[in-house]
């Protein structure tokens, strides 16, 4: 787990390296894949928090992406690495918003915000379990 401090919010570091795969005809990173890149982040985080899909399936519950808001600045090529960070805006009741941000060296390639909801296996909202609450307070304060 790579955490850091940066104008003083903790913020989780993920690195992607990226693969002919990711690229479009023009050997630019297709726009899509940032949503994969940010996905593999911020599931990541949840990991290192010791949290997986099946535990928190056990405890009823299910981290899905309500609403995704995504800013391309520049385009990154095959075989460049990025960082992507991440950090957690707001945890509160059923929902956590996140900023994500992809760079290229220093340079901001994309810049998102997600917010994810907790619900149960039946759709509904639920609160988001407490220890994993507590975990990512702990890990971001």
């Amino acid at each position: 787990m790579m955490v850091f401090m940066d104008k003083g919010k903790k913020e989780f570091i993920y690195k992607v390296k990226i693969y002919y795969e990711d690229t479009d005809a023009g050997g630019i990173v297709y726009y899509a894949n940032y949503l994969k890149f940010f996905e593999r982040a911020r599931t990541e985080l949840i990991y290192a928090l010791g949290f997986n899909h099946k535990n928190l399936k056990e405890k009823d519950a299910q981290i899905i992406v309500r609403k995704f808001s995504i800013t391309y600045k520049k385009p990154a090529f095959f075989e460049d690495e990025l960082i992507v960070k991440t950090f957690v805006e707001e945890i509160k009741g059923a929902r956590i918003v996140m900023s994500q941000t992809a760079l290229k060296n220093d340079d901001v390639v994309t810049e998102a915000t997600v917010e994810l909801a907790c619900v149960d296996q039946s759709g509904k909202p639920k609160q988001v379990p407490e220890e994993l609450k507590k975990s990512i307070e702990k890990l971001l304060n």
